[in-house]
């Protein structure tokens, strides 16, 4: 099974970029995507940002994926 969360670009250097995943925050490489930019948010799945999205699209993903956290009981640290 594949987790791809979107976060929350904060800052970018170079090829890589700091993320906020609900408070989360990991750095990234965005070498995948061209449209990458401060504020917008990357879909990432293994350290790398595949997709650009929407604000929209990224808070009912990440809306979902709180529900889903929440209901089990887990450390969303541990899937970021």
């Amino acid at each position: 099974m594949c987790l791809a969360i979107p976060g929350k670009i904060l800052e970018i250097n170079g090829n890589k970029a700091n993320c906020d995943f609900n408070g989360v925050k990991r750095d990234i490489i965005i070498a995948l995507v061209k449209d990458a930019e401060v504020g917008k948010y990357a879909v990432v799945h293994a350290g790398y940002a595949i997709e650009i999205m929407n604000e929209e699209e990224a808070q009912e993903t990440l809306s979902q994926w709180k529900e889903m956290v929440d209901e089990l009981d887990l450390d969303e640290s541990q899937f970021i």
